[in-house]
């Protein structure tokens, strides 16, 4: 967890429209929004490679503060259209944010660490819903299965989220502990062969 966070430079875009934008990515712009609750929608344009770097670097809940022509303003991501081709970011929306503020963010979950021999994990959530200071989002949370028995059941509940709450339900199964299935299958074919 970081209260750090990168500026990017932007440029205020007047202009509007799908020949715009391509125009603006042909010359290695990503056209953005800026929505904030009480003022008006501000529309920039931001460098690409800069762009990426914070996205790659930063992940998907990135707290950006955008330098538009001298004018900071503190926000994250809200949502990105990549190009189904080149992967590229097309376009960007953010969300702007106060310091202090709590926002409700979508998590990824890792699992870590081998369960006891014989047996495997199965991750069945990915992403885990919290509100955390907008200023505190963990890049994701770490679940270590290192261990664990047969049937042993990891719940969101059961996830260490410091400081932030969990919106979550806190049953929702995250990952189980279990019998790998490809070796009972093996031996079905083995008893079905042998019956021939």
């Amino acid at each position: 967890m970081s209260a750090t966070y990168p500026t990017v430079p932007a440029a205020a875009r007047t202009e509007f429209g799908k020949g715009i934008a391509r125009r603006l990515r042909v010359a290695g712009q990503v056209p953005g929004v800026i929505y904030a609750p009480q003022t008006e929608t501000i529309h920039f344009s931001v460098d690409l490679i800069a762009l990426t770097a914070v996205v790659r670097n930063h992940g998907v809940n990135a707290v950006i503060e955008i330098d538009l022509e001298g004018e900071k303003h503190l926000t994250m991501i809200k949502f990105i259209d990549q190009n189904v081709l080149t992967l590229n970011i097309d376009h960007i929306d953010l969300l702007a944010i106060k310091r202090g503020e709590k926002v409700e963010v979508e998590v990824p979950v890792i699992i870590e660490g081998e369960p006891a021999p014989g047996t495997m994990s199965v991750q069945e959530t990915d992403t885990l819903r919290i509100e955390a200071d907008v200023l505190n989002i963990p890049e994701e949370l770490i679940v270590s299965v290192e261990g664990l028995e047969f049937g042993t059941r990891i719940n969101a509940g059961d996830i260490q989220i410091g400081d932030a709450t969990l919106i979550d339900d806190a049953d929702l199964m995250i990952a189980n502990i279990v019998y790998p299935e490809v070796e009972e299958e093996e031996t079905t074919e083995e008893t079905a062969a042998a019956a021939e």
